[in-house]
């Protein structure tokens, strides 16, 4: 009986984890957001998120919907981050049965490295540098995830998913109509100023291989605004700013983000 209580009450991710950390900050989802939203814009099977029609009729919704899940995972008891992560396994399965295909093993591993690469290049850009234990805990959460959801072929370990990081950045990513459809759907639901603001956060935290692909500038106009914003954040002139760089439908989203569940 002991051992049935301990496993209820355990959770997935330890309390004092980075991983807490990192997913407990609203400002560091956001930037994982943006990488997010850009990679995906161009990975070949980006057509499975346009199959259901969610991912166009509403990219934000969509996004926030992912990172719900994730959060969920990162902050529930382990029974809990269970249910979620089969949870997640039987939307996709439901999704494949109505395309009468399956979903490739490398799109599903592709999710799972964005998710390991965008939170500590996100963290690392607002607040520091990871210490390899650190990093190599990011990488274990969410190869948890993946074993649970039945996803073939992870690395093992972190150098491992380093160098599988590389060649999937390589192989599995073009430039395609998906690609400048994604693009205007994200302009027609943010609005230019705040698709203009996304851009640039994106020129920030993606890799070198997407943002050529994306045709990026080598450098973001808001990197030289980021200490003036964490200084302002220390005060509690984030929120405002928020409020008004962001979407007002999703104000409420976006302020959960800032309060660990």
């Amino acid at each position: 009986m002991q051992s049935v209580s301990a496993a209820a009450t355990q959770y997935f991710v330890d309390r004092d984890s980075i991983v807490r950390r990192i997913w407990g900050n609203g400002d560091t989802i956001l930037f994982i957001f943006a990488g997010a939203a850009a990679e995906f814009a161009l990975n070949k099977a980006v057509d499975w998120l346009y199959f259901t029609g969610r991912l166009p009729a509403d990219p934000m919704g969509r996004l926030f919907s992912t990172v719900g899940y994730a959060r969920t995972i990162v902050f529930s008891k382990r029974r809990d981050a269970l249910n979620a992560i089969d949870s997640m396994a039987h939307i996709h399965a439901g999704v494949e049965s109505r395309r009468g295909a399956r979903i490739p093993d490398w799109a599903y591993r592709d999710v799972l490295f964005m998710l390991i690469d965008y939170s500590i290049r996100s963290y690392e850009i607002l607040e520091r540098k990871l210490t390899p234990e650190e990093r190599e805990e990011v990488f274990t959460v969410f190869h948890r995830v993946g074993t649970r959801m039945g996803v073939r072929g992870l690395p093992a370990t972190y150098p491992e998913w380093e160098v599988m990081r590389h060649g999937h950045l390589n192989e599995n990513l073009e430039r395609g109509p998906y690609t400048i459809d994604l693009f205007r759907q994200y302009r027609k639901h943010l609005g230019t100023p705040r698709y203009l603001l996304l851009r640039e956060a994106q020129m920030l935290v993606v890799p070198e291989r997407v943002s050529r692909l994306l045709h990026f500038r080598g450098f973001s106009l808001i990197a030289p605004l980021l200490g003036l914003y964490k200084i302002g954040r220390r005060v509690g002139l984030d929120r405002p700013l928020k409020a008004l760089l962001l979407p007002p439908a999703y104000q409420q989203e976006i302020r959960a983000l800032d309060h660990a569940p």
